[in-house]
C-alpha cells in the first residue's frame, strides 16, 4: 500500500473563467471530478481536496466518496496557502504519510500512467522530490517526501511549490510525457474539448 497522500488544489476564484471552473463540464463529468477520479486511482483512501472560493457550491454539486475536503479560508493568498492548509490538516489528524503528491484541480489531461510513474520513481528513493518537467522549469504534479512538509508549511504567495522545485538539488525530474494543459479560460476549455474529440 502506497503511504502517499494526494493533495488536489482547487481553492481558486476562477477569475479568468468568470464561473467556478471546478464545475465546468468535460463530457459528463465536472472538471474537478475528472482530476479527483485520477487521484483516487493512485491512492483510493488518501485523497485530500482543498477548496476555498465557491466551496459550498462545489461541495453541493460534486459527489466524490472517500474524498477528504479541506477548506482554505486564505484562498485569496494563492496556491501556497492551499498547500499549507493540506499539510496542516495532515498534522492535525496525525496522519503519518511518507510523502504528498500535489495535483492542480484544473489539469484534467494528466494521465494516470504518468502519476503512477511518479510514484514508482519515488519508491526507488524516498528522500528525493519527484517533479514534472515543463522544459525550462519544473512544476507539479510533484511528490514531496515528509522531510519537506515543514518547508511546504512556510510557503507564501501564488507560486505554489515552484521555488522549492527549481532551487533544490534533491529533485528528480520525471522524463515521461503527458498533457499539462490547465483550464483557466473558456478558450482553454474549448481547445481541450476539441483535442479529446480528435
Amino acid at each position: 500500500m502506497k503511504n502517499i497522500a494526494i493533495l488536489v488544489l482547487a481553492a481558486g476564484t476562477s477569475s479568468r473563467m468568470k464561473t467556478p471552473k471546478q464545475l465546468v463540464k468535460i463530457g459528463t463529468n465536472f472538471l474537478l471530478e475528472t482530476v479527483l477520479s485520477k487521484a483516487k486511482s493512485i491512492n483510493h483512501h488518501s485523497v485530500y481536496c482543498v477548496l476555498g472560493a465557491n466551496a459550498t457550491l462545489i461541495r453541493k454539486e460534486i459527489s466524490c466518496p472517500d474524498i477528504h475536503f479541506i477548506y482554505n479560508s486564505n484562498f485569496n493568498e494563492g496556491l501556497s496557502a492551499s498547500i499549507v492548509a493540506g499539510i496542516t490538516e495532515f498534522e492535525l489528524k496525525n496522519k503519518k504519510f511518507d510523502a504528498v503528491l500535489i495535483l492542480l484541480g484544473d489539469q484534467p489531461a494528466i494521465a494516470k500512467e504518468y502519476l503512477n510513474a511518479m510514484v514508482d520513481l519515488f519508491s526507488k528513493d524516498k528522500s528525493k522530490i519527484i517533479a514534472s518537467n515543463y522544459g525550462e522549469k519544473l512544476g507539479v504534479p510533484a511528490i514531496f517526501p515528509k522531510s519537506y512538509f515543514s518547508t511546504l508549511k512556510k510557503m507564501l504567495g501564488d507560486f505554489g511549490a515552484k521555488a522549492i522545485l527549481n532551487e533544490n538539488k534533491d529533485v528528480i525530474a520525471l522524463n515521461e510525457q503527458t498533457n499539462f494543459i490547465d483550464i483557466d479560460t473558456e478558450k482553454d476549455l474549448e481547445d481541450f474539448k476539441k483535442s479529446i474529440l480528435k
